[in-house]
């Protein structure tokens, strides 16, 4: 059990002798677990440099054992500091290093959800310029923490481009926290199909799913590399393909931006009518009103027009 902490069996087997029977001396010690006397000693010093036995006053010397709870946690309070500054040594070591990167240092591999929301957390929380993220379910961090880490980057003037799924913007609250993060500064969009999730920080560091079938269970992260100059490029193509999330402008009444926009980001009549507060059956009716209107043929291609007629903007 005491191996871990660098005790030896046979000083444990000594130890455990001394808590069912305190107050023995060496030689009885050694009768008790059928060893030598001077090798008994040995062990019995040992222990006492670790604080596990100390000596009762008087003679001849008799031992007594520490508590232990007590004494364990001593000794794993004085591992871990010992392996806080291995770690610490082992980061100095690293400017001694060739600056050249080992494939295997460019991609890293992310296994279980909690790793890969931790590691997401971790790179919202690095980036200092430019985060960018494509946006679309299922999720491994939750939505409210993942939401306040990047609100805090944008309030730090890091730039941060969204892209959005139409089918991230149907579940419940969504949508409004799509709109709080362009109140807080985030430029957002919307894209019909959106390949998979992505997050890039600075340029320098990418994570995506590892997976398509499972996004949430693995991931891969990726550093600067052809592959991560290739992820930068695909975000911008998507970019460019997208239509701008929220609405600004009042040339149309307020409803019917408010349509243009879930129209934009596909979604179903279900959602918009959830999201604008009406019935879906009106939700049906206006829709069709406004593909009559723009002259479109489908409902995103009304979304796509309505920007190029200056009704939505980013």
């Amino acid at each position: 059990m005491l191996e871990a902490l660098g005790i030896t069996a046979f000083a444990e087997s000594v130890y455990r002798a001394l808590l069912a029977d305190p107050g023995r001396t060496a030689a009885e010690l050694a009768r008790t677990v059928h060893r030598s006397e001077r090798v008994t000693r040995k062990a019995v010093g040992e222990l006492e440099e670790l604080g596990l036995v100390t000596r009762l006053p008087g003679r001849p010397v008799r031992l007594l054992a520490a508590r232990p709870d007590t004494a364990i946690d001593l000794l794993v309070a004085r591992r871990q500091r010992e392996l806080t500054t291995l770690q610490a040594n082992a980061r100095a070591l690293v400017a001694e290093m060739n600056v050249a990167r080992q494939p295997d240092e460019l991609l890293e591999i992310l296994v279980g959800q909690r790793a890969v929301a931790d590691r997401f957390t971790q790179l919202v929380r690095d980036c200092e310029r430019e985060l960018l993220v494509i946006d679309r379910p299922p999720y491994a961090a939750q939505a409210s923490p993942s939401e306040e880490e990047v609100t805090t980057r944008l309030h730090e003037d890091v730039r941060v481009r969204g892209l959005y799924a139409p089918e991230s913007l149907e579940l419940p609250g969504a949508l409004a926290a799509a709109h709080r993060a362009v109140d807080s500064g985030e430029e957002s969009r919307v894209h019909p199909k959106l390949p998979m999730k992505l997050a890039i920080a600075d340029r320098e560091v990418a994570l995506l799913p590892l997976v398509l079938e499972d996004m949430v269970e693995s991931a891969l992260v990726v550093r600067r590399c052809a592959l991560l100059d290739a992820l930068v490029v695909l975000f911008d193509l998507l970019w460019d393909q997208a239509a701008p999330l929220v609405p600004v402008r009042e040339a149309a009444g307020q409803a019917d931006l408010g349509l243009l926009t879930l129209l934009a980001a596909g979604a179903k009549d279900e959602t918009i009518a959830r999201q604008l507060g009406v019935s879906p059956r009106t939700v049906t009716r206006r829709v069709a009103e406004l593909l009559d209107q723009l002259g479109a043929r489908t409902r995103f291609h009304a979304g796509v027009l309505a920007e190029r007629h200056g009704l939505l903007t980013e």
